[in-house]
């Protein structure tokens, strides 16, 4: 190839960023490739925006190793220590240890740093090194679960990201320059940092920051979790199930959710007399079928016979549906349902009067008022009602607050990879729904990616904004999931062809799985598992994946 043909990415995508974003990376060829590498001035590059979900990403990836630099300089390799626990108000909260403690002016002089270091507009590149160097340097700086994993990994080079001094092995594309990286917020949280980033398709903007005592309360459970059942890190999970010890893992997890189902179920029995109406809401693949049914078993151990309504029979008919800007049938909108019959029916229930549920069609797309069973209730009977507008007041505004007790599932991953790589709760959300879709649906792992965007759009707008008006929230993740998901995730994602929409996102995919150990004897997990919900055999489902009646 002549030299004259070759560009780097960055020189290609000089001008292409829209108003209010920037350019982070580019797909060529299917790839997710950086900004810094060079290409064939012919290809022709679809360029990665900051305002999309991968470039979010990688954004944050990139501002993660900036704070990581900054630590380092500040403090040295050997006296810091910051550990990525999670996704929380737009941002990355990391845990941080750092001589004489996390202060305000602990967190201040964190951000001066890096400022300073985007000013100096740093180049980030990558150096390849043998894997025992790897091993040797993080382990020397005390990143014990890193130079474990490297050390299993069968290649004998690893390539580190790098700035200056400074490296580490942050799984994934990176911006190339520090100078792009100035739009963030440090904020101090306890004995930690929340690193803001531009999220939720806001361009260079940052979200408001928003009070979430719950999630961070849910999150804090879930690192409880992880000590108790001593696997916080991916090595630890991988040594679990190398030494045969996965089965007493799988146990002591379900238990684990038995138990909070159970605290649930009691304070749902404590206050019966004043909020009868139980509504369950979650984003998708969170596993809120096979809660309800579990919450309606602890509820019958308090001596209470709980009855389900399902909102499917509420859709209006298919002609009243109100569509996307696309043009396709939104049936996540609030408006796909008859909110006003609803309301009538719950409150008549409530009231003690019967009523005549509707039944819908989804053949023919309509419903028939009426036409299904007729329904009254004890006066302490709770009313059970899973979907995702259950946290929506607007759902349920003829029914007082106070009446209602509300229910938050989500699945938020306790097990990082390492201290500096943790495994989205949106990635192992999508490989549940990837492997139910596939055996249930008969959906290919190509439709399912195809979807899943509008998806989370839906998610962000009739669903995280109220999980903080939950009563209680129900982590559904299982600490050991990924590692039963593995063997029916990875065939259907290597059908993904380069060039097919998702390529690079089923590819990142199987990068996080190609590091588990897989658990290919099921016979320890429970039929009433949430994971059966998504790999078959569950007591509430039958075999085609309906809903037991």
């Amino acid at each position: 190839m002549n030299e004259r043909e070759k560009k780097t990415l960055r020189e290609l995508a000089e001008g292409q960023a829209a108003e209010n974003d920037l350019i982070v990376a580019a797909l060529v060829g299917g790839e997710l490739r950086g900004l810094g590498e060079t290409v064939d001035e012919r290809e022709k590059p679809v360029w990665v925006a900051l305002s999309s979900p991968a470039g979010e990403r990688i954004y944050r990836r990139s501002v993660l190793f900036l704070v990581i630099v900054a630590m380092q300089e500040l403090y040295g390799v050997a006296d810091t220590e910051l550990i990525v626990r999670s996704s929380l108000n737009g941002g990355l909260y990391c845990d941080l240890e750092v001589p004489g403690g996390v202060t305000d002016g602990t967190i201040s002089a964190i951000e001066v740093q890096m400022r300073a270091i985007v000013a100096e507009n740093r180049e980030i590149g990558h150096c390849v090194v043998p894997k025992e160097e790897a091993v040797r340097l993080f382990k020397e700086a005390r990143q014990i679960p890193k130079a474990n994993l490297l050390n299993a990994l069968p290649e004998e080079e690893v390539v580190l990201c790098t700035c200056g001094k400074h490296y580490d092995d942050l799984n994934g594309v990176m911006l190339d320059r520090t100078g792009e990286l100035g739009h963030f917020d440090a904020v101090r949280l306890g004995n930690g940092i929340l690193l803001r980033t531009p999220w939720n398709g806001a361009g260079l903007s940052l979200q408001p920051l928003l009070k979430q005592p719950k999630f961070a309360q849910t999150l804090k459970e879930s690192k409880k979790w992880a000590t108790i059942l001593h696997c916080e890190y991916l090595p630890d999970l991988n040594r679990c199930i190398q030494f045969g010890k996965e089965g007493d893992l799988i146990r002591v997890s379900e238990a684990l959710h038995e138990k909070k189902i159970a605290e649930i179920a009691d304070r749902i029995a404590a206050g019966i007399k004043k909020a009868r109406l139980v509504m369950i809401a979650g984003p998708s693949s969170s596993g809120k079928t096979s809660f309800a049914q579990r919450l309606k078993v602890q509820l019958r151990v308090n001596g209470l016979e709980p009855v389900s309504i399902s909102l499917d029979d509420y859709f209006v008919n298919r002609a009243d549906t109100p569509l996307t800007p696309e043009g396709a049938y939104d049936y996540e909108s609030l408006r796909a349902l008859n909110v006003e019959l609803f309301n009538e029916h719950l409150v008549a229930l409530m009231q003690g009067r019967e009523v005549a549920l509707p039944r819908y069609d989804f053949v023919t797309g309509e419903r028939a008022d009426g036409a299904g069973p007729r329904l009254s209730i004890a006066p302490e009977q709770p009313i059970i009602v899973e979907g995702i507008h259950g946290l929506n007041e607007e759902m349920t505004h003829a029914v007082p607050r106070g009446e209602k007790f509300k229910v938050y599932v989500s699945a938020l991953t306790q097990l990082n990879i390492d201290m500096h790589n943790r495994i989205p709760t949106t990635d192992a959300r999508f490989v549940r729904r990837l492997v139910r879709d596939y055996q249930f649906r008969a959906s290919s792992a190509l439709k399912t990616l195809r979807q899943w965007p509008d998806v989370r759009k839906g998610e962000e707008k009739n669903i995280f904004p109220f999980q903080e008006d939950a009563d209680a929230v129900f982590n559904s993740a299982l600490i050991y999931e990924l590692a039963v998901l593995k063997k029916y995730a990875v065939p259907l994602l290597l059908a993904v062809k380069p060039g097919e929409d998702g390529y690079a996102e089923a590819r990142g995919i199987l990068g996080v799985l190609s590091q588990f150990d897989s658990i290919d004897d099921e016979s320890d997990i429970p039929n009433n598992s949430i994971l059966r919900e998504f790999i078959g055999k569950s007591c509430f489902f039958t075999s085609s994946g309906d809903l037991r009646e």
